[in-house]
């Protein structure tokens, strides 16, 4: 029995996010032959979002602008997916694990009446049996769930599925424009100040370099920054640093803050506490510098260097410029 799939693409300020690629590509994994794959673009500028999907092999992508939807607001865009859903009567509507796939996904399995998986790291079909990995005790252990009947909503974890793929020979998507529902609104951002370092989102970010306690003041800070700008990552940090005043929370990474899954994990100055390990443990390759050898950050290390990050970090920029630039 074919199915109608829902992927709510995220953007921001009019450019479409990594994450909605990788929501995309869930899609393409859990669909088969016969299948809609649809797409939703919702925002105040949203033309060259909805472009960059047209090439996906998508049946539809349905487009809701408004200017209530310039910044995010749970009612604003929860009635935005409600629209899209009352047009697509989708079996399942995918979301990124973001702040707000998050707070919109809960929203939309109520209103449909559906069962939700939160969080997904991994996706394994076989024909109609469809099962979602997700971590547990903070990627301690992981567990595989389904759905056994009804509508579902899932969320993906950033930077853990395959972007998606253009199928060839396909032609660009149906557009369709879909009225804004216009609920009442019981809250209306008026500006939005952002408190980011970098030029990379933290969650989506491939390589990250993140700094603790041990980079001791605001100053510390800047050789990492350095050498994310070098390599094309973003900076974040441990509680400890935030606390300490030495950075904003924007940056950190926990499990209090944000969870990270790069391709590369820098820690400087960091012991690794569980509660940091809790948010960026599933990091491809996770590299450690502390003065300290015993520290617990080297027990999940692949790659341990004991030294001050002052004298090692200066160096590692160095040796990468040579090679990068």
């Amino acid at each position: 029995m074919s199915k109608t799939i829902l992927v709510f693409a995220e953007s921001r300020e009019g450019k479409l996010r990594q994450v909605a690629l990788e929501t995309l590509g869930a899609a393409q994994l859990i669909a088969k032959d016969g299948d809609s794959i649809r797409i939703l673009v919702a925002g105040s500028n949203i033309t060259e979002a909805t472009s960059a999907l047209a090439p996906y092999g998508a049946e539809t992508v349905y487009t809701i602008e408004h200017d209530d939807l310039e910044n995010y607001t749970p009612d604003a865009y929860a009635a935005a997916v409600q629209a899209a859903v009352s047009e697509a009567n989708p079996d399942m509507v995918l979301f990124g694990h973001t702040a707000i796939g998050r707070d919109l996904a809960p929203l939309t399995a109520a209103a449909m009446n559906a069962g939700q998986i939160s969080d997904v790291t991994a996706i394994e079909a076989d024909g109609d049996e469809v099962s979602f990995t997700r971590p547990l005790y903070a990627g301690k252990a992981f567990e595989k769930r389904n759905f056994l009947s009804g509508p579902a909503v899932v969320t993906i974890r950033p930077n853990n599925i395959p972007v998606a793929k253009e199928p060839p020979g396909t032609g660009p998507a149906n557009i369709v424009d879909l009225a804004y529902p216009a609920p009442s609104l019981r809250s209306v951002i008026k500006d939005v100040v952002r408190k980011t370092t970098g030029k990379i989102d933290l969650a989506e970010a491939k390589i990250v370099v993140s700094g603790g306690r041990g980079v001791k003041s605001a100053d510390g800070f800047k050789p990492l920054e350095e050498l994310a700008d070098l390599l094309g990552g973003a900076v974040g940090a441990s509680r400890g640093a935030c606390d300490a005043g030495y950075c904003d929370y924007a940056l950190q990474i926990g499990q209090t803050g944000k969870v990270v899954t790069p391709e590369i994990y820098i820690a400087c100055g960091i012991s690794g506490a569980i509660q940091h390990l809790a948010g960026m443990s599933q990091s491809r390759v996770i590299i450690a510098i502390n003065k300290d050898p015993e520290a617990p950050i080297f027990k999940v290390a692949d790659y341990g260097i004991v030294g001050d990050l002052f004298d090692v970090v200066p160096l590692l920029t160095e040796e990468f410029r040579k090679v990068l630039v």
